[in-house]
């Protein structure tokens, strides 16, 4: 299991696949473990690394608080590790937005970016403040979680739709189970630093070809915060899919489309 020690913490990563190389940003909460599907289906493509980001799965959990310029030296340091001058880079939901730290703080470093389900923060519209649902009780956060992921989920639409209905129990599946407090410490923490992500005066530095692919039902991310983004990225593609917050796996064009840009 390799770990690499990167901006002063260890950092648990997997690096599978061959292609270009590409560093892979999980979203809030998800780990290798979580995610392995997705990492899996992206290695078929590409030379990817992913890793669990600081405070979750088998990375360290550092005294906080944390911030975005935090996660996104994480990642460079990542690729130092792993002998990368260069790279393309995926970054999907919060990983999309330490994908953006990333690309404006060194740009010269990013090949090509793609920004998946995210927001830019700012004037340029915020994703849904998940560390809200905390405050909920069992039912309302389980009602709202299912709305955010997609706007359509009510319960007629999931009987009439046994697919949708599946992702939102394999979704919810993950998010149950008992944690550790350090887990939990973790979490909190990564939530803290999501709300203050704001790149939004920044965006004009990336100058790498650029997508931004969002889901046309997403709760968490709206389509108007990737338009946004797509306004203020130079060399930006804006590609809309049918779906929610999971579009990737709800829109079977998504995931080759996006795999034959990073490719490109």
């Amino acid at each position: 299991m390799p770990f690499a020690s990167a901006n002063g913490i260890r950092l648990f990563y997997e690096r599978s696949g061959d292609g270009p190389t590409t560093l892979f940003l999980n979203g809030s909460g998800s780990t290798l473990a979580t995610t392995r599907p997705l990492v899996d289906a992206f290695a078929t493509r590409v030379d990817v690394v992913a890793h669990d980001q600081r405070g979750l799965g088998r990375s360290a959990v550092p005294p906080g608080p944390y911030t975005m310029a935090d996660y996104a030296a994480d990642a460079l340091a990542l690729a130092d590790a792993v002998g990368w001058g260069t790279f393309r880079l995926v970054g999907v939901s919060f990983g999309g937005m330490v994908a953006q730290e990333v690309a404006v703080t060194e740009p010269h470093r990013v090949e090509r970016l793609a920004l998946l389900c995210t927001s830019p923060g700012g004037a340029g519209g915020a994703s849904y403040p998940l560390h809200e649902l905390a405050d909920l009780d069992t039912e309302t956060r389980a009602e709202t979680s299912r709305r955010l992921l997609d706007t359509r989920f009510s319960d007629s639409w999931l009987e009439a739709h046994p697919s949708d209905r599946a992702l939102v129990d394999v979704m919810a599946a993950r998010t149950t189970g008992r944690k550790t407090a350090v887990a939990r410490r973790g979490e909190a923490e990564q939530l803290e630093a999501r709300r203050h992500h704001d790149v939004w005066d920044r965006l004009a530095r990336i100058d790498c070809p650029t997508l931004v692919a969002a889901g046309c039902f997403d709760g968490i991310a709206p389509l108007a915060n990737s338009r946004a983004i797509v306004d203020r990225v130079p060399d930006a593609t804006l590609r809309v899919y049918d779906g929610g917050h999971a579009f990737m796996v709800q829109d079977r064009r998504a995931l080759p489309e996006i795999l034959d840009f990073l490719t490109g």
